[in-house]
């Protein structure tokens, strides 16, 4: 079994595989393309298209990660080679440590004592019990249940929602369009980790976020593609921090369609809007790495696999 590791930090990546699979040859992206063109599987992130396009008899390919956006959307991507993602991996936990602080920031009002403090104001705000917090978290996969759970068990109603049904112990589960409505008019805090598919982009738009209750709160680990950042801007209303809030009380962003978001971007100046550089579910390497190379066994044996269905894009 010969294998091409492509990511950041790939010499720590190889040598962490080249101990689960000792009998395996593991090169970077870094090898001469002469070495990478018999290559029989791929464990990349972000691939450029020649990478893609320099194995002759691929059999395989993990992604290293979770989102599957920029791989399908490689125009390098040869057709009919199955594709494994990560799943969870150790993100999940990391990812649902984001959501809980920011669900605190403003269930316990750390957004106006922010601002209060600019202000040199001494006010005291009645704090809001966690059960008429409710939280509705989009997206139902491995990452987004794990989260939902999280939630759930410091003590918020959480809404999830998914495409077709799903269900899940402790959590209000609704699915399809009806039940994306019904999920809006209900929480106050959004939370998006849905995938990108033609589907989700732009999901979040003027539409759905009329459909919030005044005051709700936006927070994206998920993927920039999933909010419509005009319509986003729209609901904060004026960034002078000082004049009126639109209806949307703020928002914590992780990821943005163009990543490092423009220095032109508003966002980065409206004093409703944090914005983190897409840190909120760095990928552990131990754990990455075990789901990795049992993949790539279960390719070399034939055994069945939970593969990407590129139509639908995850």
């Amino acid at each position: 079994m010969k294998v091409l590791v492509h990511i950041d930090d790939a010499e720590q990546w190889r040598n962490a595989l080249a101990k689960r699979l000792p009998g395996a040859e593991i090169i970077t992206s870094s090898a001469p393309a002469e070495q990478r063109r018999d290559v029989d599987y791929l464990a990349v992130w972000k691939p450029s298209e020649a990478l893609l396009r320099d194995p002759t008899a691929l059999k395989g390919i993990v992604n290293l990660g979770a989102g599957v956006d920029a791989l399908l959307n490689n125009p390098g991507l040869p057709e009919g080679v199955p594709i494994v993602k990560l799943r969870d991996a150790g993100m999940g936990e990391l990812i649902g440590d984001y959501v809980r602080y920011g669900i605190l920031h403003f269930q316990r009002d750390f957004d106006r004592y922010r601002r209060q403090q600019h202000a040199r104001q001494w006010r005291e705000h009645a704090v809001v019990d966690k059960t008429d917090w409710p939280v509705g978290v989009l997206g139902l996969g491995a990452i987004g249940a794990k989260v939902a759970a999280m939630v759930a068990a410091d003590g918020f109603p959480v809404h999830g929602w998914s495409r077709s049904k799903k269900t899940l112990e402790g959590i209000h589960c609704h699915h399809g369009d009806a039940g994306l409505e019904s999920l809006l008019h209900q929480v106050r805090t959004l939370v998006l980790l849905l995938p990108d598919t033609p589907a989700t982009r732009r999901l979040i738009d003027t539409r759905a976020l009329a459909r919030l209750p005044e005051g709700a709160s936006l927070i994206n680990p998920g993927r920039g593609t999933l909010i419509d950042e005009a319509a986003l801007l729209a609901a904060l209303g004026p960034g002078d921090d000082a004049g009126s809030v639109g209806r949307l009380r703020g928002a914590i962003l992780d990821a943005f369609p163009e990543e490092p978001l423009p220095e032109a971007s508003p966002l980065w100046r409206h004093p409703r809007v944090w914005i983190t550089p897409h840190m909120a579910g760095p990928t552990p390497l131990g754990e990455a790495m075990d789901q990795v190379a049992e993949a790539l066994l279960a390719f070399e044996a034939g055994e069945p696999l939970e593969t990407v269905d590129p139509d639908a894009g995850y």
